[in-house]
């Protein structure tokens, strides 16, 4: 903790001694804004085909708008500070960004615009979605992982995320972590991140009262947890990530197992689910 809180602190040192340290990517930023710009402002072509009349005239539709994001996916960094996941990304090399960066103080570091793709999801899936980047928002947490959220940190995610939710109207249940989607390969934003906070004010999915609920004999967890929206390609993966998820004080527990008092919680979130 103290190494980082040194780290922040010579970086927003560094960062006052330079009115724009990001000059130099903001420019190629308004550049790359500009070349999409002009693609959407080209008229389609009509398709020629052999078998086909093509016409003589274009008709371009009046009814559109832009497409808008349906998902919100929340990451932690795994670095050690906030101007080092900036800097990670604003250089190409890396091929990663995120729409949104929060510091550990509560900073909102706006990098993307919402209606343009970012490069925060990678190979997942949730559901029937296999393409998580073209439907969804990337929130990266400054958390190296093994830490508790700031509470600063969480008050600004909250905050964003009731702007997001009222902007595009964006289901409680699509507010989601990256270990959801990637479950083999990703474990953020760890077993530390306080999910049912999110879920209280409206952000996410979380069970209610389980003393009632009975079990199936016949209760299947890998076609409940594929209905959630998990992909079970790798079932203990799958298993893993909805207890980080939703049972963290059961997260070490042997890999791909559910016991009783977690089927009733994804009977639970099952029954909260639209």
């Amino acid at each position: 903790m103290l190494k980082r809180l040194f780290i922040y602190a010579a970086a927003v040192s560094l960062a006052a001694c330079a009115p724009q340290p990001y000059k130099a990517t903001n420019k190629v930023y308004r550049q790359q804004a500009k070349h999409w710009s002009n693609v959407l402002k080209l008229q389609p072509d009509n398709i020629r085909t052999d078998s086909a009349a093509t016409p003589a005239w274009w008709a371009g539709t009046v009814n559109f708008n832009l497409r808008k994001p349906n998902y919100v996916i929340i990451h932690h960094t795994a670095q050690q500070s906030c101007e080092q996941t900036l800097r990670t990304f604003t250089l190409e090399r890396t091929q990663v960004s995120a729409h949104y960066v929060i510091c550990e103080d509560g900073t909102i570091h706006h990098m993307l615009n919402d209606y343009l793709r970012a490069w925060h999801g990678g190979a997942s899936r949730w559901g029937s979605s296999t393409d998580i980047n073209s439907a969804s928002i990337g929130i990266e947490l400054d958390n190296d992982g093994r830490e508790p959220f700031a509470g600063p940190q969480i008050h600004s995610l909250l905050t964003l995320l009731d702007t997001l939710k009222n902007r595009y109207n964006i289901p409680a249940a699509n507010f989601i972590g990256h270990g959801d989607i990637a479950p083999k390969r990703k474990v953020d934003p760890s077993v530390l991140f306080p999910w049912d906070r999110l879920a209280a004010k409206g952000f996410g999915l979380w069970y209610g009262d389980t003393a009632n609920i009975q079990v199936p004999d016949a209760f299947n967890t890998v076609q409940a947890l594929r209905v959630v929206g998990y992909d079970m390609k790798d079932t203990a993966a799958s298993i893993a990530a909805f207890k980080r998820h939703f049972i963290p004080s059961d997260s070490l527990s042997p890999a791909g197992v559910l016991n009783d008092q977690g089927k009733k919680i994804l009977i639970s979130i099952l029954e909260k689910n639209p």
